[in-house]
């Protein structure tokens, strides 16, 4: 009996784990390794320094790779030179969190029963952790493959250093396959295997109108209103309430949407009231599951993220502001390019209003990777393993800047292994995961190395 399908030992191995694994995430969640906020980089440090620990611990070999940015962690758990090789991908920064608008602190990670309440326990902490166990196991039960791991320390701020970092270090982290635990699935009840993400083009739209505020009794009506004009032109680039993108040219270059795809969407367990209700939604743009699923996973979208300018306080302040700035992004879907986007856009706004100065911000693009395949089965055959359900192939709604630039770099398959709910919340207050999932995970990955290491 191969060690995978000794699903008992491997079970009975979590449990001995359990105790241990939390107090790992319990030190990583009390971590507060933001990276969007330069003034925590001692917190990076540390969370970089304990992911080397940690590697050290397993006895593997660890690295801590300097970048023009935050650091990358890497290191190995090597089994023989003749062994095939598989990338093990995770992310160990994590998003802002507002403590007055959590439940729990954020970064004072609490366990209630078998949930784990903090930032960064879905995303990527928690799921990290449980890949890491499990190839501590299948490393000292001599499961015949080599396990690289790559712990980025800025894929919350689009991985600005990564692209950089695996060019240097390519030879180094030479592979066969590469494996993301850091995705979604559709519901607790059926596991999914994301094959495409969305890419990414955000902006800056910022008008400024006068030097300073002025009162509306002494130029209303005659003063210009930035924020006014800010809101008529977003208007004017997508409708509101169909999500349409008005902008010429958007959708050109955008793939088709196979019908057996959409088909095997809402076969996944996607459901509209489901996803209201783990995302809170009071109402969403259409009910049909169909359309609903291509619109959060295949087709492009318009976002406006925030609008700033004028006065913010209690109460009225009747001033015309003389500045306003809007935040907006675009997900983009095979084939679009967010710099043709980008032209597009920066086009269409000076046409609209010249004044309007738009700067790009994050840019990233589509991924879309097989389905089907050795790699695919096994990541089939090893989660219906670990769960006893048969995974949906779905795509993601998000970006993962990282995964682009391994594509292009390793040029390796890439498959996405994630453990993470709906309900978990992702970059959302009170996020959360929790042991069933990380159990699994350990048995799903112990299983799936053991898969791999039959590819030839």
């Amino acid at each position: 009996m191969s060690i995978a399908t000794d699903l008992s030992a491997v079970r009975a191995y979590a449990a001995e784990s359990r105790a241990e694994y939390e107090k790992h995430l319990k030190a990583m969640v009390d971590l507060a390794s933001v990276s969007m906020q330069p003034e925590l980089k001692d917190q990076i440090e540390a969370m970089g320094q304990y992911a080397y620990d940690l590697l050290k611990s397993a006895g593997a070999t660890a690295t801590i790779v300097k970048t023009k940015g935050y650091p990358v962690v890497i290191g190995e758990l090597h089994h023989s030179k003749d062994a095939p090789t598989v990338c093990v991908y995770n992310h160990l920064d994590v998003q802002p969190a507002d403590a007055s608008e959590w439940v729990k602190a954020p970064f004072d990670m609490q366990i209630e029963g078998d949930k784990y309440l903090g930032r960064g326990t879905t995303d990527d902490k928690g799921p990290m952790l449980s890949v890491f166990y499990a190839a501590k196991y299948a490393h000292k039960h001599g499961v015949p493959i080599n396990i690289k791991f790559i712990w980025e320390l800025e894929e919350e701020i689009g991985s600005p250093s990564f692209h950089e970092f695996l060019q240097a270090n390519k030879d180094a982290l030479a592979c066969d396959s590469v494996v993301v635990s850091d995705t979604i699935w559709v519901s607790r009840a059926r596991p999914a295997v994301p094959y495409g993400l969305r890419g990414l083009q955000a902006c800056l739209l910022k008008l400024k109108t006068g030097a300073k505020d002025v009162h509306s009794g002494t130029t209303g009506g005659l003063a210009r209103n930035p924020i006014a004009e800010l809101a008529e032109l977003i208007s004017r680039l997508f409708d509101a309430h169909s999500g349409e993108v008005k902008i010429p040219g958007f959708y050109d270059r955008v793939r088709p949407i196979d019908e057996d795809e959409l088909t095997n969407f809402v076969a996944s367990g996607f459901n509209v009231d489901n996803f209201k209700m783990a995302h809170e939604l009071k109402s969403t743009r259409t009910d049909d599951p169909r359309e609903a699923s291509a619109r959060i996973w295949a087709k492009p979208t318009f976002e406006v993220h925030g609008i700033t300018g004028g006065y913010s306080g209690t109460g009225v302040k009747t001033i015309v502001p003389c500045q306003s700035e809007a935040k907006i992004s675009m997900r983009l879907v095979p084939d679009q390019d967010p710099e043709q986007i980008f032209e597009l856009l920066k086009a269409e706004v000076l046409r609209l209003n010249a004044d309007v100065e738009i700067t790009k911000e994050g840019s990233l693009k589509p991924y879309i990777g097989p389905f089907k395949g050795p790699f695919a089965d096994a990541a089939r055959e090893a989660m219906k393993a670990a769960f006893d359900v048969e995974p949906a192939f779905t795509r993601e709604g998000g970006s993962i800047g990282a995964v682009v630039s391994m594509q292009e770099i390793l040029g390796k398959p890439i498959m996405f292994l994630g453990l993470s709910l709906p309900e978990h919340g992702y970059h959302a207050i009170n996020e959360n995961f929790d042991w069933t999932q990380a159990s699994g995970g350990i048995r799903l990955f112990v299983d799936y190395f053991e898969r791999l290491s039959k590819i030839r």
